[in-house]
């Protein structure tokens, strides 16, 4: 029985205590039919209360945990995560409900990549659940978990099981939040909005991949707000990242500790500034910068990334653009140690660059289901300044245009096609175009 039950028994038991407790009217002495007859119409009078009030009590309870179950979905946004755009629901006599999630949502994504000259591959890239706590109004949860490539067995290479968001949120006004557990480096626009109807694409920009290690999470802790005519912030200290791992072809994406028993000696600090108050533009900007030599102590490698960014759309037409640098300090040191650990030279730049550019439009705005075409322009190089007297490695030096469409039979829903091509400046590491076919949706 819940606590609002509770309330309701009473007043039933209150509207009901008058009639059981009245006594009999001083009257002659009604015949037997006549007394059974009054007494059957009380027992009625207060058995139609009895069924008025309780179903009162399931209208109040029905509707108040309904209220309940849509508060994750259609509540405040936090700080770090765009609130989604909820479609308009037409409702006919032959239209579903509408869409509802409760406390727990997610996302997913598989598709289907046919590099040039291999097999094709299937693979059900991801299927993320989220949840959501309200403690009070001022104190909830956010969780996400995320089960990539299908499966997780062993030691054997397959897929990975991730924690990659688990934070309380402290609310004390809105320009000044706090915010403790793990999170979600606030750094570029794929890394804390990488829902696949948010992108376009199969897969997420390179630039996004290689330069700036999306997902990239671990734990921290740190402040977030609003403040002036649209400007939003995120300020966290956060684990480091692991020099060592730090690798010539992918740059800093094996670098990330993840959560798993970061080492902490050195912090890092992480920022993300953006102003969304012009009607259709946000504009971004955010750094990350710590010590990450933790496991050669007696040298100094420190990381830094900073990126620029900004999104546009009005009407049917839209764009959106990214650039991004790398800072590897101590790069030189950092090869020597590796080389004499490992008995080859990684080959690690001092400096990583990317940027990229994609105008997108959507031409039948007034279709009932919408379609987009995009074209995108990447640059991404790994191996962009190099440490004095090691020559960089060219296949790491790497362009992409990648043209295609997506189709949404449902906002949350979106099924994509579209086309790589992929060259490198190496004449002795041909790179491959593809096909990518994809269907992604979030809930």
């Amino acid at each position: 029985m819940t606590c609002r039950t509770l309330p309701g028994m009473a007043i039933v038991f209150l509207v009901a205590s008058p009639v059981l407790a009245q006594p009999p009217e001083p009257t002659a002495p009604p015949s037997a039919t006549a007394g059974q007859t009054t007494g059957e119409t009380r027992v009625e009078e207060l058995e139609r209360r009895l069924r008025e009030l309780a179903a009162r009590v399931q209208e109040l309870e029905t509707s108040d945990g309904n209220k309940r179950a849509e508060e994750p979905r259609q509540g405040e946004a936090t700080a770090g995560q765009a609130p989604r755009a909820e479609a308009p629901v037409q409702e006919s006599a032959e239209s579903s409900p509408a869409s509802q999630t409760g406390p727990i949502s997610g996302y997913m994504d598989f598709h289907l990549n046919r590099p040039e000259q291999e097999d094709p591959q299937l693979d059900f890239h991801r299927f993320v659940l989220l949840f959501t706590h309200g403690f009070s109004e001022r104190l909830r949860f956010t969780g996400e978990l995320e089960l990539e490539h299908g499966f997780v067995e062993g030691a054997e290479e397959s897929g990975e099981l991730e924690l990659e968001q688990a934070y309380l949120d402290f609310k004390v006004k809105p320009e000044f939040n706090l915010r403790a557990g793990m999170l979600l480096a606030p750094v570029g626009i794929i890394n804390e909005r990488h829902e696949p109807p948010s992108y376009h694409g199969v897969e997420r920009p390179f630039v996004d991949t290689f330069i700036i290690p999306s997902t990239w999470f671990d734990a921290g802790v740190g402040i977030h707000g609003a403040f002036g005519p649209g400007w939003q912030y995120r300020a966290y200290l956060m684990a480091p990242l692991d020099a060592t791992r730090i690798t010539a072809g992918e740059g800093l994406a094996e670098a990330r500790q993840k959560g798993f028993r970061s080492n902490v000696r050195n912090i890092a600090q992480t920022a993300r500034l953006e102003n969304v108050g012009f009607p259709g533009l946000t504009l971004g900007a955010s750094f990350w910068r710590g010590k990450t030599g933790f496991n050669f102590r007696r040298e100094d490698s420190r990381v830094g990334v900073i990126e620029f960014d900004g999104r546009y759309h009005t009407g049917p037409f839209a764009v959106r653009g990214e650039f991004a640098q790398v800072f590897v300090d101590g790069a030189n040191e950092l090869n020597d140690l590796l080389q004499r650990t490992a008995g080859v030279s990684p080959n690690i730049a001092r400096q990583m660059r990317g940027f990229y550019v994609e105008p997108s439009v959507r031409p039948v705005p007034r279709l009932r289901y919408d379609i987009a075409a995009f074209l995108r322009y990447e640059n991404f190089d790994t191996q962009f300044r190099m440490p004095e007297g090691v020559l960089p490695l060219k296949q790491f030096d790497r362009a992409a245009w990648v043209v295609g469409a997506s189709y949404f039979p449902d906002p949350d829903i979106a099924f994509k096609i579209d086309y790589t091509v992929i060259r490198n400046r190496s004449s002795l590491f041909p790179s491959a175009d593809s096909l990518n076919i994809g269907l992604g949706w979030w809930f």
